[in-house]
């Protein structure tokens, strides 16, 4: 959501951060509609002073005995044209809330210029990418032939484009999440939270996935929406609330399933664990003072990245274009992970500065130290990291030419000293 007295200052800075997003100017048509609620509200403001004053004069007359016939008539009067102000302004303000609430964040100074991913720019690399002596397989391939990956089960149970991990792959994801909740909380910093899955419409329209966005959630027959990512419950936990400036920064970190209806990514990643309506992900999130979120972004990028080096997996990290970019962010790091088998760079976590957007649209306020009044903190969520692909990324940088899988030393620890998943054979 955006400030209106900013707009109104800023028209043009703001036509240029939509255009840089692909969208067709807005200021116009906003400040048009703010125009028109504002008169509503001062016409609406004028009728109940009016009133106000006539109702203390019928008191007046009264006292002294005075006929207020024609007075009560003309409040009578007035009350149809105050119903009538009253469906004009909540009608006008209702317009104006709808187009702010379906316009994307603007894109900060330094997010490259383009529409989509080809513009987006690598910012460094890490790792050596495997070099096999075989046809590098996908994870799927993989995964079936181990006998821990089942798609097919998954589909009896509940359709396409969800799994059935048993056995050694089952273990791994455990030991995968338990790992990156460790890192993060006791190196990172990160207090970690189990919040519900399950999440009312008003949460979803504070981090932005509603109202725009809404074919790709799924929704019970009873109102709740199923989290798509633990960014919406953690950043929620501040909705409404006034900060004090010596709790911040908060950061949470939380695992969670998510849910997402894949609307739109018909005939994509159809096979294996790429792109599924459920998958476990490890979510950051910070809340800080707007002067320390540029810092905040590098910092969270940093703790998602020494996810992967520890794990020993070859990666990359993208800043987005500005058309590329997610609803709600500023500016996006997007981790790419190399996958052997596909032999291309794939997302593994995306890092975003939502800047104060998030906390307009959810309420949410700070009291900044020797300031009166209150400010817009700024939102950060990034994930830390999806654990289904990265679990993906395990087997294809790990695999063996007899199918078997090498795991990362991090992880020993984790699956009691195992540090392979021997072949099916």
């Amino acid at each position: 959501m955006f400030d209106l007295a900013w707009i109104r200052k800023n028209p043009d800075v703001f036509d240029r951060g939509l255009a840089r997003r692909g969208l067709s100017p807005q200021a116009k048509a906003v400040l048009d509609l703010d125009a028109k609620h504002r008169a509503a509200q001062t016409a609406l403001q004028g009728l109940r002073e009016k009133r106000k004053a006539i109702s203390k004069e019928i008191g007046l007359c009264k006292q002294k005995g005075a006929d207020t016939a024609a007075l009560e008539s003309d409040v009578t009067a007035m009350k149809a044209e105050m119903q009538a102000c009253e469906q004009g302004e909540r009608e006008q303000g209702e317009r104006l809330f709808d187009l702010l609430a379906g316009l994307p964040n603007l894109p900060a100074e330094d997010v490259p210029d383009g529409t989509d991913e080809t513009a987006n720019v690598e910012i460094r690399s890490f790792g050596k990418k495997p070099d096999f002596s075989f046809e590098a397989k996908e994870h799927f391939e993989l995964g079936e032939g181990l006998g821990d990956m089942d798609f097919a089960a998954a589909a009896k149970l509940s359709g396409a484009r969800f799994v059935v991990l048993s056995g050694a792959l089952a273990r791994l994801e455990r030991a995968l999440a338990a790992f990156m909740l460790d890192l993060h909380t006791q190196e990172f910093g990160y207090r970690e939270i189990s919040p519900p899955c399950l999440v009312r419409e008003d949460a979803l329209y504070g981090t932005g996935q509603l109202p725009k966005f809404g074919e790709d959630l799924f929704r019970t027959t009873d109102g709740f929406w199923l989290l798509p990512t633990a960014e919406v419950a953690l950043t929620n936990l501040v909705a409404g609330e006034i900060l004090e400036a010596n709790t911040l920064p908060r950061r949470y970190v939380a695992l969670t399933p998510c849910f997402r209806s894949e609307a739109g990514a018909a005939g994509k990643d159809t096979r294996g664990m790429i792109r599924q309506h459920q998958f476990n992900k490890v979510e950051l999130v910070s809340i800080v003072d707007p002067d320390e979120s540029d810092e905040e972004l590098e910092r969270m990028t940093a703790a998602a990245e020494e996810v992967l080096r520890r794990l020993e997996l070859p990666y990359r990290v993208v800043c987005l274009s500005a058309g590329d970019m997610g609803f709600s962010a500023r500016k996006t790091y997007d981790l790419e992970v190399w996958l052997p088998g596909q032999g291309c760079y794939r997302e593994i976590s995306s890092c975003s500065n939502c800047g104060d957007f998030q906390a307009q649209r959810m309420k949410a306020r700070f009291r900044a130290k020797g300031e009166k009044g209150t400010r817009f903190p700024h939102t950060l969520n990034g994930s830390g990291l999806a654990v289904g692909r990265t679990l993906v990324a395990i087997l294809e940088n790990g695999q063996r030419a007899d199918g078997g899988i090498d795991l990362p030393h991090v992880l020993h620890p984790y699956l009691d000293g195992m540090k392979e998943i021997a072949p099916n054979v």
